[in-house]
């Protein structure tokens, strides 16, 4: 059922709410002591917990609604194709973010990682390419064009193209509300803008994975903005079921702040 009430649902509220409070925290950390600001987004820092819990949560809120349409009669296989390569490629993003828990289990890397990997760690997005790593030269490209093209080009676009909206759903895809992706933008920007910091290309990435966990909530699990059959749907069973994800959310990032304290985050 399409509505377009985002600025009132809970879930994309404290998604806004989580990042707005995150770049705050950055900007206020920033400074002549930049110990807290590494604790923020260092290797193993808040910032990176809170994008493996989103990216993990997402990939089992994917994988729920593969195995939902699949019992459903009539889903045709490139729908089922699309949620489930997304559920496997959400979860691989998760484990590649902690180096699948390399530094947590205090693993040696192999040796083909410490002669190949940027970082000298076991994961594929940091492999040389060039003078550069597969992250930076191809990969935070594809992302910087996906991430354009699904928050902004195609829900602008489907304002005037209802069919538009209707393909994309039909191919097991979801389009997040305008409103809140301009938000998630522009939080972006004032990121790279106000923050001066090696790795403040971290705040984006949470600020994407935030934003997403509560989109996909928002589109599959409660049918908001998604004219396809929900999992809940928008009566009081999804009122309440949106209050509860909401609290969920911010208590992601008081464990991501507990495993930052706990693993330690480094200047990786």
């Amino acid at each position: 059922m399409a509505n377009n009430k985002w600025q009132t649902h809970p879930v994309i509220l404290m998604a806004i709410a989580i990042n707005v409070f995150i770049l705050g925290l950055a900007v206020a950390w920033s400074g002549p002591d930049t110990k807290a600001l590494w604790r923020l987004l260092g290797e193993d820092g808040i910032v990176e917990w809170m994008q493996f819990l989103c990216f993990a949560v997402i990939a089992v809120m994917l994988g729920f609604v593969f195995v939902e349409r699949l019992k459903q009669p009539g889903t045709s296989k490139f729908e089922l194709l699309a949620l489930g390569g997304l559920a496997a490629l959400v979860a691989l993003a998760a484990l590649e973010e902690v180096s699948w828990f390399q530094r947590v289990l205090g693993i040696t890397s192999p040796e083909f990682f410490v002669q190949n990997n940027r970082q000298a760690e076991t994961n594929l997005h940091n492999l040389a390419l060039g003078s550069g790593s597969l992250h930076k030269t191809v990969l935070l490209k594809l992302i910087l064009v996906a991430g354009l093209t699904h928050n902004l080009v195609l829900p602008f676009l489907a304002r005037s193209r209802p069919g538009l909206k209707r393909w994309i759903e039909s191919m097991g895809l979801y389009l997040p509300p305008l409103g809140a992706s301009v938000i998630y933008i522009v939080l972006v920007v004032l990121s790279h803008l106000l923050i001066e910091h090696p790795r403040k290309g971290e705040l984006g990435e949470m600020f994407g994975a935030v934003h997403y966990l509560a989109t996909v909530f928002y589109a599959y699990y409660v049918g908001f903005d998604y004219d396809k059959p929900a999992l809940f749907g928008e009566g009081v069973t999804g009122r309440r079921l949106s209050v509860l994800f909401a609290a969920a959310m911010a208590f992601l990032l008081l464990v991501s702040w507990l495993l930052a304290a706990g693993v330690g985050a480094t200047g990786a």
